[in-house]
């Protein structure tokens, strides 16, 4: 038997998350992926969106939750999107043993404004150490929210 437990921090709520990025808060709606974009995503980031992601849109922002694994378990970020950049990122749940650094706004903010550009973030993420995989889980929801956005519907 392990002695390992698993923990769960839950920052935020995903109501508290949209009403911060949404003065009227929008029902959610559902992108629904093909084969091909799912591949495209999974190329692009490393992480494999599923067939359907929900998202919540309005006035030319977009908001996502999404789940990426850290070292072992998932971690469920917030995620904004307006004008082909990052308007938003937080931590909602938190569950690896170590990196929890990655929830803290000094190493959110980073990602403000951040775009895609040739498949990459188009500035470099501060590493923190003893967190490098979930920094790097972030990095490829980043980019994950920024490619899903620019597949909704006009």
């Amino acid at each position: 038997m392990s002695g390992y437990t698993s923990a769960e921090d839950v920052y935020l709520s995903v109501p508290d998350f949209m009403a911060e990025q949404f003065e009227m808060v929008p029902s959610p709606a559902m992108l629904w992926l093909d084969d091909g974009q799912r591949a495209q995503a999974r190329e692009l980031s490393g992480e494999d969106p599923g067939f359907r992601q929900r998202y919540w849109r309005q006035d030319g922002k977009s908001a996502w939750v999404l789940n990426v694994i850290g070292r072992d378990h998932p971690i469920t970020l917030g995620i904004s999107v307006e004008a082909g950049k990052i308007a938003g990122l937080r931590v909602l749940v938190y569950r690896e043993s170590r990196g929890w650094e990655v929830r803290h706004p000094f190493f959110t903010r980073q990602f403000d404004q951040a775009q895609l550009e040739n498949g990459r973030l188009d500035r470099p993420i501060d590493n923190i150490t003893g967190a490098t995989l979930s920094v790097n889980a972030l990095q490829r929801a980043a980019k994950l929210a920024l490619w899903l956005d620019q597949q909704l519907p006009d």
